[in-house]
């Protein structure tokens, strides 16, 4: 087989020990531009370096990419796979597009053919576009579960999963609601047994956004996340101000929207927050104490015009952030074209304060948000995100020449963070010329 494994690939490789920042630390990155990367029969990386300083002992069959660049599979922190059916939706505020577009679609879910079919065209998408690991929203059915997670694994992909939990009416329709706390409880039980660390899945506690939960069933999600430590808690934060204004209304005892999760045992350091647009320093120190993670979702939140995440502030309170998509609310699969809508959303944001304090996104920090950035916010780091040794093998192929744009710019590049750069702002799926997973290949665009 041409994937068959041990195997050594040959490209130009980049990956990243930590944030370059936004000086791009030199010791934060490692370029070979003539590199080596070597797989294991087990699917994980043996060796990564300058392809003359190869060991003899990792040599193996070669898959030539030079001229390509090779990165760890990018990291997608937030995605609904229940919403791939209205993704591009004429566009709302976030409260009507759930009650217009988004409820009805994943009402569907509850058809186990039909979760099935949708989970495999979203999988596809995403290794088209090189994600090879993801915070994936399924729906209120266990079902929808269960189909989720029975494709990732067949694929061999590390996902993160977990049945939506919602039961508060008006913003849980009755025919998207469970029917109650114990079984909600009891169908997430079944479900962290059937799946949490089920070959590289992992299963995530998803309370949808508090005002689709009531306070007991917050509670109950806390109650699981104390008792099983190890597993992973995703939902949304502060992604609209008229949100974030309905949550303050109703919760008049918590000191902010944050603070509702708080109250519940929900912030802790497996706990991924979407959005986080409307937050204050105070919200910001406390995840960062607790080791949460924020996944910043620049389409998403300028299609909705739910405002402007300040990425800035989240690094510089020490707090993990990786980056989503969020199709559907979503324009794009591909991390490319987020990286693209990122840097602008950043440079919008950074306008508004003083020019000494002002950040912008380089190309090299974009790459590890969506490589180990992504990997850290969900608490991931130690198998994925990097080609450190013993490290699992999600790999992406990008071509320098995918379009004729690309290929100009490339040709006039005065080094490789411009290249990167040019990269990041014009690349998109037709990038991806191979996305690998576990050393194997996944996609291939031809």
């Amino acid at each position: 087989m041409d994937d068959a494994l041990p195997a050594v690939y040959r490209g130009t490789l980049l990956h990243f020990l930590r944030d370059p920042g936004r000086d791009d630390d030199p010791d934060a990155w490692e370029l070979f531009e003539d590199g080596a990367l070597a797989i294991g029969s087990d699917g994980r990386v043996r060796w990564a370096g300058d392809w003359s300083a190869l060991p003899d002992r990792h040599r193996a069959r070669v898959v030539d990419y030079r001229g390509r660049l090779i990165v760890p599979g990018f990291v997608d922190t937030h995605i609904h796979y229940s919403q791939y059916d209205m993704i591009a939706s004429f566009g709302a505020q976030l409260q009507d597009w759930l009650q217009e577009y988004v409820f009805p679609v994943e009402r569907k879910f509850g058809d186990r053919d039909y979760a099935e079919r949708i989970s495999g065209l979203f999988l596809d998408a995403l290794t088209a576009c090189g994600t090879t690991t993801a915070g994936v929203y399924p729906t209120v059915h266990s079902v929808s579960v269960d189909a989720f997670f029975a494709q990732a694994r067949a694929r061999g992909m590390r996902m993160v999963c977990g049945k939506v939990l919602m039961d508060k009416q008006p913003d849980a329709p009755e025919f998207l609601s469970d029917a109650g706390v114990p079984q909600a409880e009891e169908q997430t039980r079944r479900l962290i047994e059937r799946w949490h660390k089920t070959d590289r899945l992992t299963y995530a506690i998803t309370p949808r956004f508090a005002p689709s939960s009531s306070d007991e069933q917050l509670a109950m999600a806390g109650r699981l996340l104390r008792e099983f430590p190890d597993i992973a808690m995703q939902t949304h934060l502060a992604e609209s101000r008229p949100e974030t204004a309905s949550v303050l209304a109703r919760f008049t005892n918590a000191r902010s929207y944050l603070d509702v999760y708080d109250r519940a045992g929900l912030v802790g350091a497996r706990s991924v927050f979407a959005h986080s647009v409307h937050i204050d320093d105070q919200d910001r120190s406390r995840l960062a104490a607790a080791g949460a993670g924020i996944a910043f979702c620049p389409t998403s939140n300028l299609f909705l015009g739910s405002g402007l995440f300040d990425f800035a502030a989240a690094r510089s309170a020490g707090i993990r952030v990786g980056l989503g998509t969020d199709c559907g609310a979503g324009t794009s699969y591909s991390m490319l074209r987020t990286l693209n809508e990122a840097y602008k959303v950043i440079m919008l944001k950074e306008s508004t304060k003083p020019e000494s304090r002002r950040t912008t996104l380089s190309a090299l920090r974009g790459f590890y948000l969506a490589t180990l950035g992504g990997a850290e916010a969900l608490h991931l780091d130690d198998h994925i995100g990097n080609f450190r040794p013993g490290k699992e093998a999600d790999f992406v192929v990008l071509d320098w020449t995918a379009t004729p744009i690309l290929t100009h710019r490339t040709e006039i590049a005065r080094d490789f963070p411009e290249l990167l750069f040019a990269q990041m702002i014009l690349g998109d799926d037709r990038s991806i010329e191979a996305t690998y997973v576990l050393g194997h290949r996944a996609y291939s665009r031809t």
